[in-house]
């Protein structure tokens, strides 16, 4: 399956920028959207297909990437970037298989901070539904991530509390099944 996902990846867990950043919170000059983006040795990566404030969406041949602008370079030849298309590729497909392995019911989600939210207690293919003390939010599953093992989520906890709704009273236990008949033996 070939879904593309706008992952937000760690600078850390991309590249070193080629250069130091100079406007850390705004597009640098000459980042614009439709550049082509190359790497070093001057093959394509992709291109810029948003930018908004820190970060833009980086289209390659297989994803759209969401990365901060300080790990690209404006040069008067064009826009570089510290690793190869395939290179970020693997990646962004690493950071999914991640995220998908973490991604299961029973698991602790956790928000921007490292706070615990709860843990998730439904999955369907588009959404994961937490819970939240006695509430429960359902959150898009492509916003969830697993960086370092952890599965998380770029909201606050707060944000996750404001868009919760009380939880549906579970289900009541039921009794145990009944002891199987004896079987006559012969």
């Amino acid at each position: 399956m070939n879904v593309r996902k706008t992952l937000s990846l760690s600078i850390a867990a991309l590249a070193l920028p080629l250069a130091a950043p100079a406007l850390a919170q705004t597009a640098q000059p000459g980042l614009h959207v439709g550049a082509t983006v190359t790497d070093p040795q001057g093959g394509t990566v992709g291109t810029i297909t948003s930018i908004d404030g820190p970060n833009l969406v980086l289209h390659t041949d297989r994803h759209d990437a969401r990365l901060p602008v300080t790990s690209f370079t404006a040069t008067a030849n064009g826009v570089l970037f510290g690793m190869t298309q395939a290179q970020l590729d693997a990646a962004i497909e690493a950071a999914e298989a991640r995220a998908a392995a973490a991604i299961q019911v029973g698991a602790v989600l956790h928000d921007n901070t490292g706070a615990v939210v709860g843990p998730l207690t439904a999955l369907d293919a588009e959404t994961a539904t937490v819970r939240i003390g006695a509430n429960v939010v359902r959150v898009p599953r492509n916003a969830l991530q697993a960086p370092n093992g952890n599965l998380t989520i770029n909201l606050t906890l707060a944000q996750l509390q404001a868009s919760s709704v009380p939880a549906p009273p579970e289900a009541p236990a039921s009794a145990p099944a009944p002891a199987p008949a004896p079987t006559p033996s012969h």
